[in-house]
């Protein structure tokens, strides 16, 4: 078995970064506090998490949060609640936590629950299980999971479940992998995990996979590694 060439991932991950005038990061732009966290993560995970410079990431970071308490994807783009959680947690990654004013960002994403129990990515509406989920994840990081309505939200998620065992973005949403991730895993961190049908939702999860070996998000489509 081949070795993990680590010095080759820790260089590309660094070049991303440097090349900001290419199409392709211009584009991504608001997207770039996910990409923080994700080459961070993926520096951490190979024990290389020292070849950045954490002040000047972490300035960066709290330089996208907005008085809102909401942090956007980038310098001047609007606050999300996709990009909080990333930049919550990497925060948390560099075990910056005391910079959080855990209340406002708590009072951004109260804020962002539905009378229903769903919850809106932003000031515009949309509702996706995703933000549930990210809503969820990013108050238990700072201990303020309880100044939602932690009831509405479960019955909610629950309401997006199929006769398959599957979960939608919606209630009636078709099920998918991604999906499914973010709805089990707001189940687990609420205590609600009694409420998946664990053999149903099994079979669909198996039935994933395809005959090259990889796994689809959904049926009848080509394997993903977002699957």
């Amino acid at each position: 078995m081949g070795e993990l060439v680590t010095d080759k991932h820790v260089k590309y991950i660094l070049s991303v970064e440097k090349r900001k005038d290419d199409f392709e990061s211009v584009v991504m732009e608001h997207l770039r506090m996910n990409g923080a966290y994700w080459g961070l993560t993926a520096l951490d995970l190979m024990g290389k998490l020292d070849v950045v410079d954490v002040n000047e990431v972490v300035s960066w970071v709290m330089s996208c949060q907005h008085d809102s308490g909401g942090f956007g994807g980038n310098v001047g783009h609007d606050p999300h609640i996709l990009y909080t959680l990333s930049a919550v947690q990497v925060l948390a990654l560099f075990d910056k936590m005391d910079l959080i004013d855990a209340d406002k960002v708590t009072n951004y994403i109260v804020g962002l629950q539905n009378e229903d129990g769903s919850f809106s990515g932003d000031m515009w509406g949309e509702v996706d299980t995703r933000f549930s989920y990210i809503a969820i994840c990013c108050l238990s990081i700072i201990h303020r999971l309880d100044k939602i309505n932690v009831e509405k939200a479960v019955k909610y998620i629950i309401s997006c479940k199929n006769m398959d065992g599957g979960f939608g973005c919606t209630p009636g949403g078709e099920s998918h992998a991604g999906q499914i991730f973010c709805c089990v895993g707001a189940l687990a961190l609420t205590g609600s995990l009694d409420l998946v049908n664990k053999d149903l939702l099994g079979w669909w999860l198996c039935e994933r996979q395809v005959k090259s070996g990889g796994l689809n998000g959904r049926p009848e489509k080509l394997p993903d590694l977002q699957g």
